[in-house]
């Protein structure tokens, strides 16, 4: 197979190490495979380490999803690189061998080539239909996104001040604009087990990581609007989210639903952090 030379695959993962090990069993040990591990379990790499020569694990300090994949594109030789979520299902050589024929015959003229997702909506196709094998979207999900390396850095890579959402997001929409497309491949469908990648020691971990992520998600999208839509709109989409969040408050304060309260206390804060230009420091 060609794309044993010609792909990297990148894993990013935050305690994700049961499914890591579940999706290594399905993969060629002929590819180069990245894995950077957000997260201080380093028994993932004991783990590893026993079976997997092709596989190398590498440790941040809880960057961020695209920070990640910045971080693995420097480790990559490869003139194409496969970016994945540990907790996909469906993906195999064959499968990556479509990509990399799909990459070849658009000559390399794209900003990443997605799949379709058998248990999730699919994206709505600016060009073609669901009947083709392929048609250009906004965006693609960053659960699996196709690279050909150099036009991953021609575009700049993932934004750096964004540590989770939107970063693929505003990724297609930097490409677009230099009229490198983002394409999905309908004949390609693979199951994406959202929220299943990490495993969570207890119910309290897995409260604070959920609201760290509505925290993160709302920072996220004002930023990727302000980025790209330019203040004045993005005060006009949002505000109305700013007065609906501070009735919620006031209510649930009233009523005394304090776990309520809090979801919409934390949600405000991620935005007005984002409207101020603070950096999205949050973290577990």
């Amino acid at each position: 197979m060609l794309s044993f030379n010609e792909v990297t695959l990148v894993i990013v993962s935050y305690k994700s190490k049961k499914k890591i090990l579940e999706f290594l069993k399905k993969i060629s040990i002929n590819y180069r495979i990245i894995i950077i591990e957000n997260s201080d379990d380093k028994t993932i790499k004991d783990e590893i380490k026993k079976s997997y020569k092709n596989v190398e694990i590498l440790f941040t300090n809880n960057i961020g999803y695209g920070c990640s994949a910045n971080y693995a594109r420097t480790k990559i030789k490869t003139d194409y690189f496969f970016l994945m979520n540990p907790d996909l299902e469906g993906i195999d050589s064959n499968i990556i061998e479509n990509f990399l024929f799909y990459a070849k015959k658009l000559n390399n003229k794209f900003s990443c080539i997605g799949p379709r997702y058998k248990n999730i909506g699919s994206k709505t196709l600016k060009q073609s239909d669901s009947k083709n094998e392929i048609g250009y979207v906004n965006a693609i999900s960053g659960a699996a996104m196709f690279f050909n390396t150099k036009k991953f850095d021609f575009i700049g890579g993932f934004d750096g001040n964004i540590f989770l959402y939107f970063e693929e997001t505003d990724y297609c929409k930097r490409g677009e604009k230099l009229k490198l497309y983002s394409y999905q491949l309908n004949s390609i469908k693979i199951n994406h087990n959202v929220g299943t990648a990490v495993e969570y020691t207890s119910e309290r971990e897995k409260n604070d990581i959920q609201k760290l992520c509505n925290w993160h998600f709302i920072w996220s999208k004002y930023y990727f609007y302000k980025k790209h839509y330019g203040i004045l709109i993005s005060i006009l989409i949002f505000f109305p989210i700013i007065l609906r969040s501070i009735i919620k408050i006031i209510i649930y304060k009233l009523t005394k639903n304090l776990n309520n309260e809090e979801k919409y206390k934390n949600r405000l804060d991620g935005l007005l952090t984002s409207i101020c230009g603070k950096k999205s420091y949050k973290r577990i």
